[in-house]
């Protein structure tokens, strides 16, 4: 790398939310994935700034100008804790014509709304599991028990815990009203998938290269809870459900298994047009057939996170990752000449 470059690690501080009280844990932590690819950029001698989207979008911006740096690491999550203004932020780069890392708005806007996403991925062939959206809970129902409901664009498992697995019509109606108050967005039902659960890291480094198979372990998960990584079980390592869903990986599967996945882990980030990472998110049936959860264009990319987990299994290092995440993001550099009238 060029001692010379300066790269602009830019992220979203946290700001408190009027809804989901209590989830703040995954939000609060974005600052210390920042850090970790600021020292990581820095291991590689290239120079490194902090910026922090905090609610004066102006005055981010006029730090990233002041900065001039020559590519941005994109770890913004969303803003003024909204995670629905994720690809807001990312569309600004785009207008600015600011190049960073990870994929661009449209990709994450996209894959914010998980009922289109899956739309999109059916649509392209790949295994998806049934749902419905609902807007106020009276909907008829087309989907057969058990069924999830989830909020339909946030990230991080947030509004996911055991009671979001239900079984009968009261329970549904139940939570999809809670979910539809605390949330404010259409709630997400869906066909609940009862078995493994796996996910695989993707990296684009020349290739789309999908990373060892992660799974979550369920086998000490009490015989009565549903087997799912909710919010608690996801953020807070003091919970008994975070100690009872152990991530494994490389996960225990067979090669034909591993290279299934892993194929249509590649071939979802291809088709939801994700750019330099990713992780794509698994359920498996007791016949041994996968459903695509969702995609997340922009998971957790701490050292302590499935994705760097991955990147170890694969033998990757984790400021090699982050070399290679801002060469390509300096080769998608767009040099404006006032010039050209075609210049975007």
């Amino acid at each position: 790398m060029n001692p010379a470059l300066h790269i602009a690690i830019v992220y979203n501080a946290y700001e408190p939310r009027p809804t989901a009280t209590g989830e703040r844990l995954s939000e609060e932590s974005v600052a210390e994935m920042a850090q970790q690819a600021h020292d990581a950029v820095r291991s590689l001698e290239i120079g490194a700034s902090l910026v922090p989207l905090q609610r004066s979008l102006l005055n981010f911006l006029g730090r990233v100008k002041e900065l001039n740096p020559d590519a941005l690491i994109n770890l913004c999550e969303g803003y003024y804790g909204r995670p629905q203004w994720e690809s807001n932020v990312a569309g600004i780069f785009e207008l600015l014509g600011l190049s960073f890392t990870g994929s661009a708005s449209k990709t994450l806007a996209i894959c914010q709304d998980k009922f289109k996403a899956k739309a999109v991925l059916k649509a392209a062939g790949l295994p998806t599991a049934p749902a419905q959206l609902m807007f106020t809970g009276d909907e008829p129902l087309e989907l057969k028990f058990p069924l999830i409901v989830k909020p339909n664009s946030e990230d991080a498992s947030l509004g996911i815990t055991p009671d979001s697995v239900v079984r009968d019509e009261e329970s549904l109606r139940r939570q999809v009203r809670r979910c539809l108050a605390n949330y404010k967005q259409p709630a997400l039902v869906e066909s609940f998938i009862d078995g493994r659960e796996f996910n695989v890291s993707v990296m684009e480094n020349g290739a789309v290269t999908p990373l060892p198979v992660s799974e979550i372990d369920f086998s000490a998960m009490p015989k009565d809870m549903p087997r799912i990584l909710g919010y608690e079980a996801k953020w807070f390592e003091d919970n008994p459900l975070y100690q009872k869903t152990p991530p494994v990986c490389p996960a225990p599967v067979d090669d034909d298994v591993r290279a299934n996945l892993q194929g249509l882990a590649a071939a979802a980030f291809r088709t939801m047009g994700c750019r330099d990472y990713a992780r794509v998110d698994f359920r498996m049936d007791a016949k041994g057939r996968p459903f695509i959860l969702e995609v997340n264009p922009n998971p957790d990319i701490s050292t302590n996170a499935g994705y760097a987990r991955a990147l170890k299994a694969a033998g990757i290092e984790y400021s090699a990752f982050w070399g290679t995440m801002v060469r390509n993001a300096l080769d998608r550099k767009i040099v404006h000449d006032p010039s050209d009238g075609s210049a975007r």
